[in-house]
């Protein structure tokens, strides 16, 4: 069984390799465009079989192929009838394969196959969701860029056509495998294109603040994007709802741009959104408003839910109609102002706005400009906080985007506040980790900003519940650092520390952990030297010595440790048990949330820190290993072995081979380091002896190049040589051999070249009993692998996925004791050196320089 993990990376690996230097927002629509093909084809068959009849062995393409000569329209009827569309034998992705296979197939094909689709769907009233799919201006297979002739375009459509050929696209959307894979190379896609990325793409991680604020918080029926670019927001709030929730919720969205738009609905589809529960269309927002609510024309249809993350700042909102809009819009009239023709943001906030329910939440990514500017946006912003629509502002780091660097604020609204209601404001901006060009929300970062809201918390320098008064006082001005102060990591200087020594007593309130965990034992370590200040009467590596033994410390390990076991002895059972039933999305958040509640139980620990352990370890490990799991039993799954297929050579020659065996989810250097020790020790030891070996052959080296030495005189002739007769770090074996052969036996030369020869035949030998030794352990965990116990598989896998677990919780505990540990040396060595002592080092240095100018003589 192939994986979901290893289906994203192997069709990633061929798109690079495949679209040469064709843009990447460019290259997706054939990519994305041949790929939901496919599964229209396999969908088709997989229709046609089980309306047919036929068994799981029957040749379904054959038996298609047949019924059509047969029934002709009347089969097309019925498979349009059931789908909403259907694609002829003539025209299935599956001919396309066999007439490659045959030597047969011309790029025309593919041309016919999709206008043929194009014309069947436009025959009907009902499928509008399929309609203009693959239009030219889509998927224009004349295009230079996708090849600089004829030929070359049919090459790299017929690669592209491989990468999909061994996929079964029905049995993939099952598992919600396929719109995950397709949903990856959009965001893969996204990355690689730059500003380009914005027309189509919201990163996940951005996507996750809003949907888990709204599913955790709003019942929705309905949802809404009007810029909708790829469905992303749309299909990542769905994603954390329930499953029954799920199957009722439909989703709309508009999006302007066309290509985006058919990858809208692609996407939509391949995550099983029945036709029927999505409405996409593809028009301008600002220019026309839409939806009407049919039985109210006039009137915008309200939604549970709308998602949104527009073009910042657009300076076009206004300019896509002959007549410009007015405040006399309905979307607008509310506010009694328009936003500036240069700045749409607060247009497409008043669009989603206008099209929320009363008990709805709405959430909007836009850029950190509408919380301050002033003019007309400053109007909007005081309305919008008269009327009690604003519920939250929550501030992102900056570079989150791939076409933008500049920082970004979530917006949550709703039309149910109470007026007493004040407005969260969360300052996350300093929460992220640097990957590549870009930074990062990690899942704790979500974790918090998503609690905080739904707690609607107050933390130090992170959050701050605002009164509707003080946002009045404010003049309205929503800028986060009127709001959260940031802390101040840094510590002012204090001059008398400098001019007198000893560290600022106010400076210890630093140490709230240290002062908190071990008060005596720091009370202890200091000496007050005058009032105010005090120094350390020990060091700071010893005050750390004693306080990671102090019992206040080891006790809290000794519980949270004791804890954590239990968790494991918790969960590992529930993880061998995982099945096709198994909700696995659900099962990781029972696993986050569960962590994150135990650790908040201890004093200091960050439970942020050890939610991301668990994230982790399901990002690492636990999402791929569940799908074998789940699909063939844990020990079963345990007992896989799949072939390590890897790429040798290099251009025209680069080909792909296998190189042994790996266990599906036992690895195999875990099977060494458990079940092989003893090889294992062996063949270190062999390392250790060849590495000896090298180390007393580079001495002889470095001696035979040092002149005046007996090895100089004995060795220098037979050490390699370079064209420009220059010795090397080593010496060339034909020559030792010559020159002990004619040396006298006994003597001193003989002996040093004897002693050559050795070592370089020792080496030789040892370096061959390693790469036997490491071929034949390898053979054997091939061999191992399909031969493992229940017991062994039981042993392995507690130790891959719980494997210095408990040990990184636990370490959670002494983080912040050693985070004020080394804030104390900081301040320790900021203050050893007073003004009087930096004076004695000055004139001791110009005493010690008197003294050398006193000694030079004039010549």
């Amino acid at each position: 069984m192939i994986t979901s993990e290893e289906i994203k990376r192997r069709l990633w690996d061929g798109a690079n390799n495949l679209r040469g230097t064709m843009d990447a927002s460019r290259y997706k629509d054939y990519m994305l465009g041949l790929m939901f093909y496919k599964f229209l084809s396999d969908k088709t068959l997989q229709t046609f079989k089980e309306t047919a009849g036929l068994p799981d062995n029957a040749n379904v393409l054959e038996e298609y192929r047949n019924a059509h000569e047969e029934y002709g329209e009347e089969l097309e009827t019925m498979i349009q009838q059931i789908l909403g569309y259907h694609v002829t034998p003539d025209h299935l992705y599956q001919t396309w394969e066999e007439d490659i296979e045959n030597g047969d197939f011309e790029l025309s094909e593919v041309m016919d196959s999709l206008n043929a689709f194009e014309r069947s769907i436009a025959a009907t009233d009902d499928s509008d969701d399929f309609k203009g799919l693959f239009s030219s201006s889509v998927i224009d297979l004349t295009n230079t860029a996708l090849g600089s002739d004829l030929n070359k375009r049919s090459k790299n459509i017929r690669d592209l056509i491989g990468l999909f050929a061994d996929l079964n696209m029905v049995d993939l959307q099952n598992g919600d495998v396929l719109g995950d894979a397709y949903e990856y190379l959009i965001s893969q896609f996204a990355s690689d294109s730059g500003k380009k990325a914005g027309e189509f793409y919201t990163p996940a991680q951005v996507s996750e603040v809003i949907a888990q604020i709204i599913a955790r918080t709003t019942e929705i029926k309905s949802i809404y994007d009007p810029t909708v670019g790829s469905g992303s927001l749309l299909l990542t709030v769905g994603k954390h709802l329930s499953k029954d929730a799920r199957k009722n919720l439909h989703y709309y969205g508009q999006e302007y741009i066309t290509a985006t738009f058919n990858l809208t609905r692609m996407n939509l589809l391949l995550h099983d959104v029945r036709p029927e529960n999505m409405t996409i269309r593809n028009g301008n927002t600002m220019a026309s408003d839409w939806p009407e609510n049919p039985s109210r024309p006039g009137e915008g249809v309200q939604f549970d839910a709308v998602v949104m993350n527009p073009p910042y700042s657009d300076k076009s909102w206004n300019k896509h109609e002959d007549k410009p809009l007015k405040v006399s819009d309905p979307r607008f009239s509310e506010f009694g102002a328009l936003p500036p023709e240069s700045k749409g943001d607060f247009a497409y906030l008043m669009h989603g706005l206008y099209h929320l329910g009363q008990q709805g939440t709405m959430g909007i990514v836009l850029p950190h400009g509408v919380l301050f500017r002033g003019d007309t946006e400053g109007e909007i912003r005081q309305r919008l906080i008269e009327k009690n629509y604003l519920d939250a502002i929550i501030g992102l780091p900056s570079n989150l985007f791939t076409n933008t660097g500049i920082p970004v604020a979530v917006l949550i609204l709703k039309k149910n506040r109470k007026l007493t209601d004040p407005v969260l404001i969360i300052d996350a901006s300093r929460d992220f980790i640097k990957v590549g060009k870009n930074n990062v929300l990690r899942e704790r970062d979500t974790a918090k900003i998503v609690d905080t809201y739904v707690n609607k918390q107050e933390l130090r320098g992170y959050s701050h519940l605002a009164s509707r008064q003080e946002i009045i006082d404010n003049d309205f001005n929503l800028n986060i650092p009127r709001y959260v102060e940031a802390i101040d990591e840094e510590i002012p200087e204090d001059v008398d520390g400098h001019l007198l020594g000893g560290i600022p007593e106010r400076n210890l309130d630093r140490l709230s952990v240290l002062s908190s965990t071990t008060k005596q034992l720091l009370a202890d370590s200091l000496e007050q030297i005058r009032p105010g200040y005090v120094k350390l009467r020990v060091s700071v590596d010893d005050l750390k010595k004693r306080a990671l033994s102090d019992e206040n410390i080891t006790g809290e390990q000794a519980r949270l440790s004791e804890t954590v076991k239990t968790y494991i002895d918790k969960y590992y059972p529930q993880l061998k048990q995982i099945n096709n039933d198994t909700n696995l999305a659900k099962l990781k958040l029972v696993m986050v949330e569960d962590i994150k509640q135990i650790l908040s139980q201890f004093t200091n620990v960050d439970q942020y820190a050890g939610y991301q352990i668990v994230a982790d370890l399901w990002q690492n490990s636990l999402e791929e290993d569940a799908e074998l799991i789940a699909a063939n039993g844990f020990y079963e799954a345990g007992r896989i072995r799949k072939p390590n297929m890897v790429e040798k050579g290099s251009g025209a020659k680069k080909r792909t081979v296998q190189d042994g065996w790996l266990g599906a989810i036992v690895p195999n250097d875990l099977i060494a380091d458990v079940l092989y020790q003893g090889d294992k020790a062996k063949i270190n030891e062999l390392e250790q002896k060849a590495t000896d070996i090298e180390s007393e052959l580079s001495e002889l080296v470095e001696a035979a190049k040092t002149e005046d030495t007996p090895e100089y005189d004995v060795l220098f002739d037979v050490l390699k040589k370079n064209d420009d007769d220059e010795p090397q770090d080593s010496f060339e074996s034909k020559k030792v051999k010559a020159a002990l052969k004619e040396s006298e036996k006994g003597s001193n030369e003989a002996n040093y070249l004897k002693q050559v020869n050795n070592l370089m035949s020792a080496k030789t030998k040892t370096n061959r009993e390693i790469k036997n030794a490491k071929a034949d352990l390898q053979e054997a965990i091939y061999a191992r692998i399909e031969q493992l116990t229940d017991e062994e598989i039981d042993q392995l896998m507690q130790e891959k996925w719980f494997g210095g677990f408990e040990e990184k919780m636990v370490k959670l505990v002494t983080q912040p004791l050693l985070a004020d540990l080394q804030t104390l040396e900081m301040l320790n060595d900021r203050y050893a050196d007073t003004l009087d002592d930096i004076d004695s080092q000055i004139s001791q240095a110009e005493s010690e320089l008197n003294s050398l100018i006193q000694d030079l003589v004039v010549k």
